[in-house]
């Protein structure tokens, strides 16, 4: 797509840090440097009825989410006795130590005869993969300001998939994205909305997941699975998403994590398939057609202090020196089989869980 070599001509070369090669972004600014950033792909593990965060134990879980990272994720995952590393034999993502698994809702398209089509994922710019999620973890871009890696047992939630009405999840956003043209400013800020949108969209919809940055430096998790974490209470995190002070409930400054999707919306760009009345046509796989049910789940996995070593030596793209690399084909290869065996890839009557739109 020519956004993504517009964006690639304007970052390529540049060096940050530990002179690792900067892998563009199509959500940055453009900025006099780069800030140092992890930024890797990890390849889709399986689309499946599991949500050991939102409804563990519950097979089937109430909708569909596509899920990657390390082979051990199943509907319980327990942190009592669930250890990701030690549980699972391969990981989708490019660094061969990250085991956490990362699940988000799916994007469904609604035709014109009622019928429904998963909407396939798109490579991000830059990455190579098939299907899943562009994982970001960015520490403060102020190197004097320390970042504590998240510790085993960690997890954590943002959105909602009961989410009805806008604003109430404002870190869970979408943009049209353009073939090519001005693309700053993509973490949430205008033009993103947490709706929609109402027109085609030459190169696909971007969603993305920024998680919070501050974390009370006691729980692990809690109830809801997301008390013990919050964003900062000042600063511009639409353009810098590590940004701001936290705040004293919450002291310790942790890696910003974002999950970052491009959904090949263009196959569906015909308005002609499109419903009759001239409505959208995309749907979340929890049955919204507003689209402010999009949510992120992330079980922390990263073997030993790898993700500290990492934020410590402020890496930057999807090459880091003290992190070990795995090949596409090895994260590729690595899938598990759904659990439950809804038809994922073909034409449906209903989005798998629920009943058909009227």
């Amino acid at each position: 797509m020519q956004w993504k070599a517009l964006a690639l001509a304007l970052f390529v070369g540049r060096s940050v840090g530990q002179g690792t090669p900067v892998t563009p972004s199509p959500w940055l600014p453009v900025p006099s440097a780069i800030p140092p950033m992890l930024r890797f792909q990890c390849s889709q593990l399986v689309i499946d009825r599991l949500d050991p965060l939102g409804s563990p134990g519950l097979i089937p879980s109430p909708h569909l989410h596509q899920i990657v990272g390390g082979n051990s994720f199943n509907a319980t995952m327990d942190p009592a006795t669930h250890d990701l590393v030690t549980g699972s034999t391969c990981t989708t993502c490019t660094f061969s130590e990250d085991f956490s698994n990362y699940w988000t809702a799916v994007m469904y398209f609604r035709a014109r005869n009622g019928t429904y089509k998963r909407v396939p994922q798109s490579p991000n710019l830059g990455l190579t993969g098939s299907g899943g999620v562009t994982v970001y973890y960015i520490p403060p871009h102020d190197r004097s300001v320390g970042v504590t890696a998240f510790k085993p047992g960690f997890r954590m939630l943002v959105g909602d998939a009961a989410s009805n009405k806008p604003g109430q999840d404002p870190k869970v956003c979408h943009r049209c994205m353009p073939k090519e043209g001005e693309l700053s400013h993509l973490n949430c800020a205008p033009p993103d909305s947490q709706e929609f949108t109402k027109e085609p969209c030459a190169g696909g919809i971007r969603s993305v997941i920024t998680f919070p940055t501050c974390w009370d430096g006691v729980n692990l998790d809690t109830p809801d699975h997301k008390s013990h974490v919050a964003y900062p209470i000042s600063g511009n995190t639409d353009i810098t998403p590590d940004a701001g002070t936290c705040p004293d409930t919450h002291p310790v400054k942790i890696p910003q994590v974002m999950l970052e999707t491009i959904w090949d919306t263009t196959p569906f760009n015909d308005k002609e398939l499109w419903p009759e009345d001239g409505s959208q046509p995309f749907v979340w796989s929890t049955n919204d057609k507003d689209g402010y049910t999009q949510h992120g789940d992330y079980v922390f996995g990263w073997k030993d202090d790898s993700l500290q070593r990492a934020m410590d030596a402020h890496c930057t793209g999807d090459v880091c020196d003290v992190l070990e690399r795995q090949s596409v084909e090895a994260s590729v290869k690595c899938t598990i089989e759904q659990t439950v065996k809804d038809d994922v890839d073909g034409w449906v009557t209903s989005i798998p869980g629920q009943d058909p739109l009227v």
